[in-house]
């Protein structure tokens, strides 16, 4: 009786050595050490929730690392990453964040209110990935953050969470200065697949970057509003054969 109690003893803290062990190296002077930690920590779920100061301070560290770092379980920005790929210690943070789920919400919203805008960054992706709809209000008001990056993880954030309310900003993140925001912005529409959507996008087939062309004519194809019919019908002779090809793809879908 006593080596069981001992086995259960062992099995109970065998968790909490392993976050800290994880949690150790992301103090690390080496950023791989760090995105490794990170990643462990990812895999340990809700039992990390330890390490989350640490993890939430990690968001801010844009150090570029192979993602083969961390082998399949490397994660970012919505998707597994190949092994060409770069990833960084605070995406690996975000996504650990994530995994952590509901206790990491409050710290994430204050990250988001932050002055490092990586952190922010990070940060708006890990709340579209948390799926808790009560970011909305904050993510809609980034769309209008002073860095690229961070309106562009928030607009896919916005989608990511359905947030049919966001579809006014989202429609005028349509006419941001960065090609990346407004192609980000026209996908969170199809998303959502809100018909107020649809004049914005139809103005953007006309988007001077033929990547912004296309993720339009694909919301709308999502969307499947008769009234983008006459202009994805333009969209066909399109300059860029990927502008073509999608809204071929959007007409079929509209069954225009």
């Amino acid at each position: 009786m006593k080596s069981l109690a001992l086995a259960i003893a062992l099995v109970a803290v065998t968790p909490q050595k392993d976050v800290s062990a994880a949690a150790a190296g992301l103090a690390s002077a080496d950023p791989s050490a760090r995105t490794r930690a990170a990643c462990e920590l990812r895999e340990l779920g809700s039992q990390a929730v330890s390490a989350m100061p640490r993890l939430v301070a990690l968001l801010e560290d844009g150090s570029p690392v192979d993602a083969a770092v961390c082998g399949e379980r490397t994660w970012g920005n919505g998707r597994f990453r190949g092994a060409q790929e770069s990833t960084t210690p605070g995406e690996q943070a975000a996504s650990a964040l994530v995994a952590i789920g509901t206790p990491a919400y409050d710290p994430l919203t204050k990250a988001l209110a932050g002055t490092a805008w990586i952190a922010r960054t990070n940060a708006a992706w890990a709340l579209g990935a948390l799926g808790n709809r009560r970011a909305v209000p904050l993510l809609s008001r980034t769309l209008a953050d002073t860095e690229p990056n961070v309106r562009k993880r928030s607009a896919w954030a916005l989608g990511a969470l359905d947030a049919s309310e966001a579809v006014p900003a989202l429609v005028e993140a349509l006419k941001d200065s960065d090609a990346g925001v407004r192609e980000q912005a026209a996908w969170a529409l199809g998303a959502i697949g809100d018909r107020r959507g649809v004049d914005g996008l139809v103005a953007a087939l006309g988007d001077s970057v033929a990547a912004v062309r296309k993720q339009a004519a694909w919301a709308l194809g999502a969307i499947g509003d008769n009234r983008a019919v006459q202009g994805l019908m333009k969209g066909l002779k399109d300059a860029d054969a990927g502008v073509r090809k999608q809204s071929a793809w959007a007409l079929g879908a509209i069954g225009g």
